[in-house]
């Protein structure tokens, strides 16, 4: 096995995408604001604590953890030049990933079916954006992993390919930390 470097220029690049990171904090920290104001304008409907199961989302957030672990497996064994346990690790994180966005959908599914939808209240609104936006990011990620996967076991782990699974790393495991706020802020504290 030989172990895997970044080069300047991959440096430089993933330097970009941590600029990139940066925005998303802006966008998250944006709604994250607008989801703090309107969390108690219910419309004379249901709260957080009424509709939210936490059960149901610790097991969410416990799923898109591992996820974020076995991304780091998928870096480990990259830097080690293993591009079949890369793949393997990345499946992986696919699985969980594609299990997470699954239950988020299903519960989007549910409070629609209840009739608690984004224009029911100011509440909810700001609840599906939030958590809507974090459900795209989580959907771009699982493409983006179907893709590095493909290429890896087809091309190998090159400097290239090292420098867009750094990248996807950062992003995944960004998309977890903002799943810790969404659920500490969204669910935790609304269920008080």
């Amino acid at each position: 096995m030989t172990t895997t470097v970044l080069d300047k220029n991959s440096q430089k690049t993933i330097f970009g995408f941590w600029i990139y990171i940066m925005t998303d904090c802006v966008l998250f920290a944006s709604l994250f604001a607008t989801f703090m104001i309107l969390r108690n304008n219910t419309n004379s409907g249901p709260d957080s604590a009424e509709l939210f199961s936490l059960p149901f989302v610790l097991t969410e957030t416990l799923i898109l953890l591992t996820s974020s672990f076995t991304c780091g497996l998928a870096m480990l064994a990259a830097h080690k030049g293993d591009k079949k346990r890369v793949g393997a690790w990345l499946a992986i994180t696919l699985l969980l990933g594609l299990a997470f966005l699954s239950m988020e959908l299903y519960e989007f599914g549910n409070l629609v079916a209840e009739g608690h939808d984004w224009q029911a209240s100011a509440f909810l609104s700001a609840f599906f954006t939030l958590v809507g936006t974090h459900g795209l990011h989580i959907t771009a990620g699982l493409i983006w992993i179907m893709l590095l996967i493909w290429r890896i076991l087809r091309t190998g782990i090159s400097n290239v390919n090292l420098r867009r699974l750094t990248m996807l790393s950062l992003f995944w495991h960004f998309l977890d930390i903002v799943w810790i706020f969404i659920f500490t802020i969204v669910y935790m504290i609304g269920a008080l």
